[in-house]
């Protein structure tokens, strides 16, 4: 499956920004999808994950309450919703994914095969 991430853009501390994740293959429904950010001089972190159903998401602590994770299988369509953004939000994000069929959401890197080219997103202060 290849991915490729969008909308990300420069917006103001209390902003909102919607991010995109198009995939190719017909089966994108069994894969488990998650959005990773790096920001500057930072490791790669885990952001957000969604089952390959929807019937399961997780968040990292830094973002629960403020972003939102869904998907459109019949669009191969992932979504994360970001509001009320902040100045440490400032990262590349990355969109993954991973052919399963557990509904556990995995957090971790190595767990992801297939990656998308990041989108960034600048929050100014």
């Amino acid at each position: 499956v290849q991915l490729q991430a969008s909308g990300g853009g420069l917006v103001q501390a209390g902003g909102s920004l919607r991010l995109s994740c198009a995939a190719s293959g017909r089966m994108f429904r069994s894969y488990m999808t998650g959005w990773f950010r790096q920001g500057p001089g930072k490791e790669r972190e885990f952001v957000s994950g969604i089952s390959f159903d929807g019937g399961s998401m997780s968040y990292s602590d830094s973002v629960k309450g403020r972003f939102t994770i869904s998907r459109d299988n019949a669009k191969n369509m992932v979504y994360l919703q970001m509001n009320s953004l902040k100045s440490e939000d400032t990262a590349v994000y990355y969109c993954a994914a991973r052919s399963t069929s557990s509904q556990a959401v995995l957090t971790a890197r190595r767990h992801y095969n297939f990656w998308g080219q990041g989108t960034q997103v600048t929050v100014s202060s």
